[in-house]
């Protein structure tokens, strides 16, 4: 009777998967399939390729049949035919797969989703799973919001923020956790990564503060002190009472036997600018290691716990004094320091400067100009030392681009995590959509620094765009970068 089960469901599965007409969207100049492409029917059907580049495509009514079909990503494109139509007819036959190549306009590759459900659904359907694939739902994660990530004690550690679940709306709000690994039998993150996540004893993710009270509890600047076995891992947390304001913020410090967070020091109100967030760096100064933090790199402190935990031990990067004046230097222009009474400069106080006619566009540190020479506003990203191009890279969203509020990446370099990063390029974009909080893991580079991979939060929020995409809306997308592609060497100048 088992047996007999068993080869029905057999057979209902052959059925099923033969039902399906595939479609592979790839790379033309790779063949490597490309995730999040919008394949639409000439009457508005939407489907969008998974992460190996595959639709499992079965229409009533549409099967063995011709059928148009328009193929549009951002930073990739389908040849126009004679009226403006990006798009082909292809026969759609059960059982068979067609493949479908895309020019890639964007510097980057677009690699895979991290996370959610569903990251290789269509190649299941179509029996194309990889090998590597995790299940289609891991942990009951279905969405995830900002990546942090540090190697602690030989592993690679990540954190995210506020995790959807399939039950409900509301999910995890008090910070996700996982350690990571490489794919089985893969020496690079092409593939993506393997999570496994801290989990609840119902199988969804655990919060990483242990706190009762309802309100999110975000992480940011993720610091490893110490080496080996005596390492520490230590964070800020900032528990939200809405968007734009802080009910309570502090350092916290990770427990490895609870696997949790745990609240070392709160942060008072003279603490102010005197800690670090964002994606923190290690750099070396007259002798001193310093751990350095912001976007851009404008805080540091001596890289121990007892600076760590003293706010009187930071000091802000900047060229301005306590009375908002710029601090002139021997050439007339404004001098950046290292100083411990103001709070550290940014691209938007530059961009206040410039039109106040306190400094010039070629003056700042942090403002750097595309290609035509525009003025760009940086927003989220991060800063990394590379060894390929013995520079310190810079990868940031730019904020009021043309392609979207908040969904063009751009590449920097300058000789100092400080700056001034002068000249940048955009590597990948996203029309009308939203990729935040952009980060190199630079544990992942490649080829000696040459290959870099970019991971980012890709949500419908703050672009306008009323249509959110399917399944990758509000999760984790990676993109790989390649140094040496000439068409970065507008930022080398």
């Amino acid at each position: 009777m088992c047996l007999s089960l068993l080869a029905c469901a057999a057979i209902g599965m052959s059925g099923a998967l033969n039902d399906y007409f595939g479609i592979h969207v790839v790379d033309e100049a790779t063949g490597r399939g490309v995730p999040l492409v919008c394949l639409e029917t000439v009457n508005k059907a939407r489907f969008y390729t998974d992460s190996a580049g595959y639709v499992a495509f079965n229409e009533p009514g549409l099967m063995g049949r011709k059928v148009f079909l328009s193929f549009t990503s951002s930073g990739y494109e389908f040849p126009k035919d004679g009226f403006g139509y990006e798009g082909t007819g292809l026969i759609t036959r059960p059982g068979t797969i067609q493949t479908v190549k895309l020019k890639r306009l964007n510097v980057a590759e677009r690699l895979c989703r991290l996370t959610g459900q569903g990251i290789y659904r269509d190649s299941e359907l179509l029996g194309k799973r990889p090998s590597n694939a995790t299940s289609a739902l891991v942990a009951e994660v279905m969405g995830q919001d900002t990546a942090q990530a540090e190697i602690y004690k030989g592993k690679m550690f990540w954190f995210w923020g506020d995790t959807d679940r399939p039950e409900y709306p509301l999910g995890n709000f008090h910070t996700t956790g996982a350690v990571a690994s490489l794919p089985r039998g893969n020496s690079d993150a092409s593939q993506g990564l393997e999570f496994r996540y801290f989990q609840d004893k119902n199988g969804f993710v655990r919060p990483m503060f242990s706190n009762s009270d309802p309100h999110p509890i975000w992480l940011s600047g993720v610091t490893v002190l110490g080496a080996g076995a005596a390492s520490e891992m230590f964070a800020n947390f900032a528990e939200m009472a809405s968007l734009g304001k802080i009910m309570k913020s502090g350092y916290a410090k990770w427990n490895d036997v609870k696997e949790q967070f745990e609240p070392t020091k709160e942060f008072s109100a003279e603490t102010g600018w005197r800690f670090l967030d964002g994606h923190t760096i290690r750099v070396t100064e007259t002798g001193t290691t310093y751990a350095v933090g912001g976007f851009p790199c404008t805080t540091r402190v001596p890289a121990d716990l007892r600076h760590l935990l003293d706010a009187s031990s930071y000091e802000a990067f900047t060229c301005l004094r306590s009375d908002g004046s710029v601090i002139k230097g021997s050439d007339g222009g404004p001098l950046y320091r290292w100083q411990k009474e103001s709070p550290p400069i940014g691209p938007q106080e530059e961009a206040e400067l410039i039109a106040h006619k306190q400094i010039t566009l070629d003056q700042a540190h942090f403002l750097p100009v595309d290609a035509n020479g525009a003025m760009i506003l940086p927003h989220g990203g991060c800063v990394h030392w590379n060894a390929y191009r013995h520079k310190w890279v810079a990868i940031f969203t730019r904020l009021h681009g043309k392609d979207s509020e908040l969904g063009e990446i751009y590449y920097a370099e300058a000789d100092a995590p400080s700056g001034p990063f002068r000249k940048a390029v955009k590597i990948f974009t996203h029309v009308k959509y939203t990729f935040y909080n952009p980060v190199h893991h630079e544990f992942l580079d490649r080829d000696g620094g040459r290959t870099i991979y970019i991971e980012g939060t890709y949500t419908a929020e703050f672009s306008g765009n009323p249509t959110p995409t399917p399944r990758y809306n509000y999760n984790q997308v990676l993109y790989r970068l390649d140094l040496s592609d000439p068409r970065l060497a507008f930022a080398h100048s």
